[in-house]
């Protein structure tokens, strides 16, 4: 009698994301169990993070914290952020969730289940959503809290696991990085934003009146970062030129570790820097295969912890070398632990990009493949995917853009000798007051 009560039981399934636990979630858990077994499908970071911010917390300890809740049943991934595929492989008689998804990204998602659950003729169960609780509101809280340097440096690794693509944009300062840490586009019901922060060496340069030669230090450009780390989140990438001699790179892994840099990338050339979109107009001199192979593993054994990244930045390209020189590079770079590969190129076409990219992956299947596609700049990032790429970083544009636009409100101030007419060239005072938590 005990197995046939058991069998006869109904099953409710109920999709989360669980990163916040708040009574919502609770209630909705309660309720869920008064039809039957409550089955959850958890959602993976991986269908997570194409339409939210990636979860504070990874699937494994999400998945620990909701199967100790009264009233679980048995947790299951959801690899989707649609519901219809875990609906058709379970089956249950009855799925559960709140009215708010009636209206706005989730109304096209609550149509495909009616139409599901009627496949075998389950019940779409819809309650009041709770109201004075939004996880929205809970992590915008938890975010301006701020983080700390540990849990900021392995978030990069977590979103290359999780994401096609991730997206990075270069941020030069403070004002540049919050915009970057709270910019999103909903487009075809799609959460987009930028996933990490570029610490471009010529941003920081540029930004002091100084070239591009790796003359300001790594003292100067941290004192410069720290104002991004204070009022940001996100993961910053950071550009560390040459590396410089073996033994001071160690000691900068250890820097840029000890700060929360989730990585840093290090170019193949030797002597003093010229910038790469120079290519062959300038002297570029490459440095041995073995030497920055001794740099790279240098620079792994110096490190502390796993999640840093170490990434070889390829200058055979911007050199003038054919593309089994950066192949034959980036598989000795590899070999060395370097933990992804940059493949830089000046031309316009990125078919030399395209060709390094798809050779590669043929081979590797898991090193991520980073670009800048600063030239090239009509692929689409839907395009890099399909080449293998992991990482985009758009390594200069908030200073390029800034620059145009103080020019033409300073002139506009000197041509007219009042400010009048460039007021509306300009940012609302009121709305920078608002812009900048605190000052207020």
């Amino acid at each position: 009698m005990f197995t046939m009560e058991i069998n006869m039981k109904k099953t409710v399934y109920l999709g989360m994301t669980a990163d916040i636990i708040h009574p919502g979630l609770i209630n909705i858990i309660r309720e869920a169990g008064k039809y039957g077994d409550v089955l959850i499908g958890l959602l993976t970071d991986e269908a997570i993070a194409e339409y939210k911010r990636l979860p504070h917390m990874n699937y494994e300890q999400r998945k620990e914290v909701v199967e100790n809740i009264k009233g679980v049943a048995k947790v299951v991934p959801q690899k989707e952020w649609s519901y219809v595929n875990n609906l058709r492989e379970y089956k249950p008689d009855y799925i559960i969730h709140g009215d708010d998804w009636k209206q706005g990204p989730l109304a096209k998602i609550r149509e495909d289940v009616f139409a599901a659950m009627k496949e075998w003729n389950g019940e779409v169960i819809e309650i009041p959503y709770t109201q004075g609780i939004n996880s929205s509101s809970l992590n915008k809280n938890i975010i301006s809290v701020g983080t700390t340097p540990d849990i900021r440096l392995k978030i990069l690794r977590r979103l290359i696991a999780a994401k096609d693509i991730v997206r990075v944009l270069e941020a030069h300062s403070g004002l540049s990085g919050l915009i970057i840490e709270n910019l999103e586009v909903l487009k075809n019901d799609k959460r987009l934003a930028f996933d990490a922060m570029w610490s471009s060496s010529l941003t920081d340069s540029t930004c002091k009146g100084k070239p591009d030669i790796e003359a300001v230090d790594l003292t100067t450009r941290l004192q410069d970062l720290n104002n991004i780390l204070e009022c940001t989140t996100k993961p910053i990438i950071f550009d560390g030129d040459t590396g410089g001699k073996i033994e001071h790179f160690v000691f900068t892994v250890r820097t840029l570790e000890r700060h929360g840099i989730s990585a840093v990338i290090i170019e193949d050339k030797i002597g003093l820097k010229k910038n790469s979109l120079f290519g062959t107009d300038a002297i570029q001199t490459q440095d041995t295969i073995e030497d920055f192979c001794a740099k790279i593993k240098a620079g792994k054994n110096a490190q502390v912890t796993d999640d840093f990244m170490i990434i070889a930045r390829i200058e055979s390209l911007i050199a003038g070398k054919p593309i089994a020189d950066a192949l034959q590079r980036a598989h000795a770079y590899v070999k060395a632990r370097a933990d992804g590969i940059m493949i830089h190129s000046k031309h316009k076409t990125g078919e030399d990009i395209k060709e390094f990219c798809l050779e590669f992956r043929s081979a590797d299947k898991t090193t991520p493949i980073v670009v800048v596609p600063t030239t090239y700049h009509h692929v689409t990032e839907d395009e890099l995917k399909q080449w293998g790429v992991n990482v985009v970083i758009y390594a200069n544009h908030m200073l390029r853009a800034s620059y145009p636009a103080m020019l033409r409100v300073a002139t506009t101030i000197l041509e007219h000798q009042r400010a009048s007419e460039a007021d509306q060239l300009c940012m609302p005072i009121n709305e920078i007051l608002e812009l900048i938590p605190g000052t207020k």
